[in-house]
């Protein structure tokens, strides 16, 4: 065989990039040898044999238009740095075709010898060594994380701090919570009960597991989407690991350093040890953390003494105390969370722990039937310590924290907090002591059972320039009477409600009634308080344009004054100054008691369950029933000329030195300046020479209101200085919460007074308790008010001009389209024009009745809705002589406020 077919050994360097270059050298340039080529080979060249780089190479070349495969002298490329003639060199520059094959990477990555997407894609021996060595990584990281967290120590972690309430001026108030609320009892001390019905409610394999369930948390998430009671997806040990930690962030770092220490907890430490320190440190609602703190505060024993039904009760609060307590939790969600709801949540739930506690073999059923009745826990119990008014202002002071803040109750109960409040603890006590002195001078139960029992008092006073609670009287006791008397009490506000109608007159104007309805809303006069309204009593109340306002039967409205005396033609000034109610009651349909209800609020009050219906005339004069701090905030922005601060408790909260919640004052115009003092200049009036003159301070300027309402069922004086605006109420009402269909009552002969009036016992208690507050404090002026709107004529003023006859006259005017009925051509009727003109029964149903339910006063107060005073007081039920007082009448039976107000019937009306 010819040495030329001899097959030559394979070249040991270039591959593809030298076919390459190959084939970009020009054409019929003959190729240098190949490396490894001798000049003693027949053929210096070898151009016959497959060139280095393989066949693909010469391939490639060949379709870049070089010659003959190898390099043959049509086709072959000359290599860079070879010497003519095929002579052997390394070459230089980029084209070194003749180098070695490069030496092997440990990773080979972007991989050799590849090309295109191959080149860049990882071979499964690099996949799968990075798997290897990833996870390997995590092993160690996590036996690193587990080598370094402790485990949590639980009498350390799981103390519970008092919570300090602070005094205005920095002084401590009160601590309370802590240790008095916790006790540490050892696994012996824990019934056997108690520990089944928690494993078989919250984890059960907890005897075996490490810790960890994976099957647990599978098994909670399905029984969840079917929507069935669950146990929880944590362990008993995840839950006391949590629980023992004072830090309940929901961040990740957190929730992988609490799984390396129930890994830890699980593998060091016993069952009867996690199990013990679950049930010592976990909160089970009403300030109570720890089994034995629990079992004192709902059964009044010791954890020991609790039987398997009462420990299946407390292992239900562990799924969340707030909404399981049977006596509800209203201030963490007023909706959800009532005595009735979570009644009938704990009940199930205790049920169910106890079947599952038979299923799981823990329970006996012979055992189990024996547990038919639920056990109902022990009503709530008040720490000794918040007796007085302090249990008052701490619980004030949580409400307005929680309320603005994302802190949950359950923190707060925790404790560690430093509250620092806004109550003046001498203004505090110069109010209780205020009210302490009407009960021991004129309140006697003992010699008049019938006329002086269940008398209550609430009082609130609120700083005008910054809305600061300063001072509340919420009650006798705080471990007596529950409930603050300074919050919505139901108590009808009455006359007290008449300077936000005079502010919305001067605001929005007096309607023009020879307009449209459209055009009477638009073409408005503002009211000055000079203006002149009629004040007889029985007056015929009418819609803006003329129309008497009737019933549902047809019966004209007629508006009583208190003792029936007929005024005559008098100003708005001095309506005010007497508490005249025809007048008012005209002057808000003239404007409208929808832009009433606009100024009531924007001055402070709430558009809540306690605001009445605006739908009625009676709205005018207090058949809303806000509370005493509402009250006091509302007229305090009169007192700051029209800038309205929301009234609030708590200045700053810290939890270990940091600032967590500091109020901020927001100052907001409710009205001008001119309407406000010019309302100021009305109620000094009343002060220094109408209804409230009990309450002048010699050398101060006092403005302020007197509010009483039909049958003597409530009280009021609210009124002010530049300083200090205060509100106190009073009323006669069950104190027993337990009671059923409990009502306001009459206080005719109460303290031995003929009857109750807000120049009576409120207005006295205002005095005394502000010439003591005020004591020492400058003695300031209220600002002169500026001339302000028209003097108008309405209600039927004698010397008003004659109003337009709804007659048709030959002579087309704009007075022809006013009709005596409601025009169905007008799209939005005014509420207090036409859409309860006709005593439309679907205007009634949109009441402002209040939380706790107070009806009208029955047929005393001609009503047929006891939710706004919409009928009682309000509408007469004929116009005979003969028919009772007509009023506000607050008994409890239908839902709503039922505060009439002196709107009544033919002869009702406040005396206030």
């Amino acid at each position: 065989m010819s040495e030329h077919r001899r097959k030559m050994p394979q070249p040991q360097g270039g591959g593809r990039a030298a076919a390459r270059r190959a084939a970009q050298q020009s054409p019929g340039r003959r190729a240098a040898p190949s490396r490894g080529v001798t000049d003693d080979s027949p053929s210096g060249s070898y151009s016959e044999e497959t060139p280095y780089g393989g066949r693909a190479a010469a391939r490639r070349a060949a379709q870049r238009g070089g010659g003959g495969r190898g390099g043959s002298d049509g086709g072959g490329g000359r290599r860079r740095g070879g010497g003519d003639g095929g002579q052997e060199g390394p070459g230089r520059g980029r084209g070194r075709g003749s180098q070695r094959p490069a030496k092997k990477r440990f990773i080979d990555y972007p991989r050799a010898g590849k090309q295109g997407l191959r080149r860049w894609m990882p071979s499964w021996k690099l996949v799968s060594g990075l798997c290897v060595g990833f996870l390997g990584l995590l092993m160690g990281l996590a036996g690193l994380a587990y080598a370094m967290v402790a485990k949590p120590e639980i009498q350390a972690a799981a103390k519970a701090e008092n919570n300090v309430y602070f005094w205005k001026d920095g002084s401590q108030m009160v601590a309370t919570g802590g240790e008095i609320n916790r006790q540490v009892i050892d696994y012996a001390q824990i019934p056997e009960a108690m520990r089944n019905a928690v494993i078989s409610a919250e984890n059960k394999t907890f005897d075996h597991d490490h810790g960890i369930d994976p099957m647990g948390i599978a098994r909670a998430v399905f029984n969840m989407a079917k929507g069935g009671e669950t146990q929880g997806g944590s362990t008993i040990t995840q839950q006391y690991v949590k629980n023992s930690r004072l830090s309940q962030e929901q961040t990740l770092s957190r929730k992988f350093e609490e799984l390396f220490i129930t890994l830890k907890v699980g593998e060091q430490e016993s069952k009867k040890t996690v199990m013990a320190g679950y049930l010592n440190v976990s909160y089970y609602g009403r300030g109570a953390s720890g089994l034995q703190a629990a079992a004192r505060t709902y059964y009044g024993k010791d954890a020991k003494d609790l039987n398997p039904s009462e420990c299946a009760f407390l292992a239900t609060l562990l799924k969340g105390a707030s909404y399981y307590d049977p006596a509800g939790a209203t201030e963490v969600d007023p909706v959800q969370a009532t005595a009735e709801k979570n009644t009938e949540r704990a009940v199930k739930r205790w049920r169910w722990i106890l079947d599952e506690e038979v299923k799981d073999g823990r329970m006996e059923q012979s055992e189990r039937d024996k547990y038919k009745t639920f056990p109902m826990p022990d009503k709530p119990k008040k720490d000794a310590q918040l007796g007085g008014q302090i249990g008052y202002l701490v619980a004030m002071a949580r409400s307005n924290f929680l309320s603005k803040t994302d802190v949950k109750r359950e923190q707060l109960d925790q404790g560690g907090y430093e509250i620092h409040t806004t109550f003046d603890k001498k203004k505090v006590d110069q109010l209780s002591k205020a009210v302490k002195k009407v009960y021991d001078e004129r309140i006697d139960p003992k010699k008049r059972p019938d006329k002086d029992t269940h008398v209550q008092f609430g009082g609130s006073s609120v700083n005008p320039k910054t809305g600061a609670i300063e001072a509340i009287y919420g009650g006798v006791d705080a471990t007596k009477h529950y409930t603050s008397n300074a919050d919505p009490t139901g108590a009808a506000v009455g006359s007290t409600f008449k300077p936000f109608v005079l502010a919305a007159a001067m605001e929005y104007g007096k309607r023009d009634p020879s307009k449209g309805p459209d055009q009477g809303e638009a073409d408005r006069t503002k009211v000055s308080p000079n203006s002149i309204y009629n004040g007889d009593d029985k007056l015929k109340i009418k819609k803006y344009n003329g129309e008497v306002w009737t019933d549902e039967k047809g019966k004209e409205w007629l508006q009583a004054n208190d003792g029936h005396e007929s005024k005559g033609d008098i100003t708005l000034r001095e309506a005010m100054r007497v508490s005249a109610n025809s007048p008012y009651v005209q002057l808000g349909m003239d404007v409208g008691t929808d832009k009433v209800k606009d100024v009531a609020i924007a001055a402070g009050l709430k558009d809540d369950e306690y605001m009445a219906n605006a739908n009625v005339p009676s709205f005018s004069i207090g058949t809303s029933s806000p509370s005493a701090t509402r009250m006091a905030g509302a007229y305090a922005t009169f007192a700051a000329s029209g800038q309205q601060r929301e009234p609030f408790s708590v200045t700053e909260v810290k939890k270990r030195g940091e600032v967590v919640y500091r109020h901020k004052v927001v100052a907001k115009s409710a009205f001008s300046n001119v309407i406000a003092d010019n309302v100021t200049d009305v109620l000094k009036n009343v002060v220094e020479k109408g209804t409230g003159t009990p309450a002048k301070l010699p050398g101060r300027d006092v403005a302020g209101k007197t509010g009483t309402t039909d049958d003597n069922l409530s009280a009021w004086f609210v009124g002010y200085t530049p300083q200090l605006s205060t509100a106190i109420s009073m009323y006669r009402l069950d104190d027993d919460e337990s009671h059923k269909d409990r009502k306001f009552e009459k206080m005719y002969g109460t303290g031995g007074e003929k009857t109750i009036h807000g120049a009576s016992f409120p207005a006295s208690i205002w005095h005394d308790y502000m010439a003591d507050a005020l004591e020492g404090q400058e003695k300031l002026s209220f600002p002169k008010p500026e001339p302000i709107g028209d003097k108008v004529y309405g209600g039927g003023a004698k010397s008003a001009e004659p109003t337009p006859s709804p007659t048709p006259t030959p002579t087309p005017t704009e007075s022809e389209t006013v009709k005596p009925t409601p025009t169905p051509k007008d799209p939005k009727p005014d509420p207090s024009q036409t859409s309860c003109g006709a005593w439309d029964m679907n205007c009634q149903s949109n009441n402002g009745g209040n939380s706790t339910g107070w009806t009208d006063g029955g047929t005393d107060a001609g009503t047929t809705d006891g939710s706004t005073g919409q009928t009682d007081a309000g509408t007469t039920t004929g116009t005979t002589e003969g028919e009772t007082d007509g009023g506000v009448s607050p008994s409890p039976d239908t839902g709503g406020n039922g505060h009439g107000n002196g709107n009544g019937n033919v002869f009702g009306g406040p005396a206030g």
